[in-house]
């Protein structure tokens, strides 16, 4: 198995090494790839859909470390989610959820176990790492969970008629699959009326647009420059899809 890390924690902090060397400890020779380590920080909902959007493209036997935790160390719990023969790792805070409410076949359990060392503000190193570390390695820790019939938190499934994500060339994420969108739609946002095009070429150097993207989300881009920051576009920005008459 491999263990996938999907955080808010920074590529460039101090975080990301910590978590990876509890791993190596618990589950040497295991791959563990870094997924992504820039979600929107503290921003449960986004991370969710995103989490959503990236766990179909992973191998079903997947283990993948999910934190986006503001909450960490109060009175939401830890859990274990197993979805189509992948599994998921990290707090009962709707991270997990909108994978889970789209899976066909799905498993839940919370964390019963507690370390001997655990920060109160690091359980993605103390707590979430060695679990994912024992499952992957193939002893499924199960003495250390208990099973439930569903998770505390649940966003559902439905779609989100937000930005969720901003990429690095300013490429606007949101949380409506792109397959479900009619191509004559217009993706509307503040003051913005954006049409269709199939790819970035299709309109002119410098205007903006919308299009399905690589994980199949509708995407606010522009060609040749930064949507993000010519159009004023920020994550949790409201969205919506205006069918041309």
């Amino acid at each position: 198995m491999n263990i996938f890390l999907f955080t808010d924690f920074g590529a460039g902090d101090v975080y990301v090494g910590q978590v990876k060397g509890v791993i190596a400890q618990h589950a040497p020779g295991v791959n563990c790839i870094d997924l992504l380590h820039d979600v929107p920080v503290f921003s449960i909902r986004a991370g969710a859909h995103l989490l959503a959007a990236l766990a179909g493209r992973l191998p079903p036997d997947s283990v993948v470390l999910a934190v986006v935790d503001p909450g960490v160390g109060g009175r939401r719990r830890g859990a274990v989610l197993e979805a189509e023969g992948r599994y998921f790792v990290g707090p009962d805070n709707g991270l997990l959820s909108v994978v889970a409410a789209r899976a066909r076949q799905r498993r839940f359990w919370h964390i019963a176990w507690t370390p001997d060392r655990l920060a109160d503000s690091f359980h993605g190193r103390d707590l979430f790492a060695p679990i994912c570390a024992w499952i992957a390695g193939g002893a499924f820790p199960e003495p250390k969970l208990a099973p439930v019939p569903m998770l505390d938190v649940d966003l559902g499934g439905e779609e989100l008629a937000e930005i969720i994500y901003i990429d690095h060339y300013g490429n606007a994420m949101t949380g409506l699959r792109g397959g479900g969108l009619a191509r004559d739609a217009r993706l509307v946002s503040a003051h913005l009326h954006l049409r269709y095009a199939r790819v970035f070429a299709e309109v002119p150097e410098g205007e903006a647009f919308w299009h399905e993207n690589s994980l199949g989300l509708a995407e606010i881009a522009l060609n040749g420059g930064n949507a993000a920051r010519k159009l004023g576009l920020v994550v949790g920005q409201h969205v919506m899809t205006v069918v041309s008459s």
